[in-house]
């Protein structure tokens, strides 16, 4: 039965800036936020748009990855007329390869895609913070009648140098793009967030295939080409939240950003109920003991504080014994805070233990990643 539209989340990259988080962990499956993972948002947001098949193609350290995504029951995408794939490189008639590039992640997965025949498919992004609905975007699309239909966001110029940028016309028909650029002409930055007619894409992804001299890659390669060819290239507007948690100061901002943000309800409830769904670790209540202290700060379940949390992330099963003071930090499931210890401006590892008397980055210059071989 025809769809129309099919989505594919990129969630194979290795995230090297990431540290001891991605040693043994794909990316998008970090944790965030005291009671999320990194792939909870993109896969949260396909349920709410009312997009019913979602592949996810996964390559570097899966196996954890796969698992907690399962059959998509934890989004609601899983039933008679819904399912969620995880899609790991493997051995064909033609060989064995991993994804070279993002544009080939896509193309080795055509006879996946194929098996739904959509008239359209959203390209995605595994580690990305940001709600955003998808349905809106697919409206955009079929008015422009386009065949490709890329979410941006306005960026400062200088942020820009960091992004894909588009220029645009008057009826936001893309004109131009550019990766990186060190002089932009616009302040569009591309969210890598794509929707294409299939039927353009699949020929897009035959072609570049074939292309020995192409790094196959969606921004270097695919983009640039279809422009060339004159296809009807459109941007679609986003306003709200967006964040690419690719290094440890930014994992780091967005847990600060959501704790700025729980007056606003952005990552639990809007007024659209477009909540964030994810795993529900069946722990028991968190508990403050009488003379711990916690302010500004957003504290998971299963949690046992007993000394003094300020303006930080607390997750799941962890303990923070007496005399510890945390502010400004992300404390990942598992920890355990020993006595009297002081962590300032920090991301720590799950399941690690900091010992009694450990003091850890009180000028707070910068953010410091603490794991089980020490502090980077």
């Amino acid at each position: 039965m025809s769809k129309q539209l099919v989505a594919m989340i990129l969630a194979g990259g290795k995230g090297t800036r990431l540290y001891e988080l991605t040693r043994k962990d794909a990316k998008p499956a970090v944790h965030f936020g005291g009671k999320y993972r990194i792939i909870d948002y993109p896969l949260s947001n396909c349920a709410h748009s009312g997009i019913d098949t979602v592949g996810v193609v996964t390559q570097y350290e899966s196996i954890n990855l796969s698992r907690y995504i399962g059959n998509g029951e934890k989004w609601g995408l899983n039933g008679v007329r819904s399912s969620t794939v995880a899609i790991p490189p493997r051995q064909t008639e033609s060989g064995s390869n991993w994804f070279i590039g993002t544009a080939d992640a896509i193309y080795q997965n055509l006879e996946f895609i194929d098996s739904f025949d959509p008239e359209n498919v959203l390209i995605l992004s595994g580690d990305h913070i940001y709600k955003m609905d998808y349905a809106k975007m697919l409206e955009t699309h079929l008015d422009n009648k386009a065949d490709l239909t890329i979410a941006v966001l306005d960026v400062t110029l200088e942020e820009a140098k960091r992004f894909g940028i588009l220029s645009v016309d008057k009826n936001d028909r893309i004109t131009e793009f550019e990766e990186k650029p060190r002089n932009p002409k616009s302040t569009l930055a591309s969210m890598g967030i794509y929707i294409f007619n299939y039927r353009v894409l699949k020929q897009s992804l035959i072609a570049d295939a074939k292309d020995e001299t192409s790094e196959h890659d969606f921004g270097k390669n695919i983009i640039p080409t279809l422009l060339a060819k004159k296809r009807k290239l459109y941007v679609h507007r986003f306003e709200g939240y967006w964040k690419d948690v690719g290094t440890i100061d930014s994992l780091w901002e967005a847990n600060m950003d959501l704790i700025a943000s729980m007056d606003e309800d952005f990552y639990t409830v809007d007024k659209h109920h477009f909540r964030i769904f994810s795993e529900d670790t069946n722990s028991v209540p968190h508990y403050v003991g009488k003379k711990a202290r916690v302010t500004n700060s957003v504290v998971n379940q299963g949690a046992i504080i007993l000394g003094e949390v300020d303006h930080s992330i607390i997750s799941n099963e962890v303990f923070i014994e007496n005399g510890a003071r945390v502010t400004n930090s992300v404390i990942m499931p598992g920890v355990n805070v020993g006595r009297n210890v002081v962590i300032n401006k920090a991301i720590v590892i799950n399941d690690i233990t900091i010992e009694d008397d450990t003091i850890i980055n009180p000028e707070g210059e910068k953010v410091v990643l603490v794991h089980q071989g020490g502090v980077k």
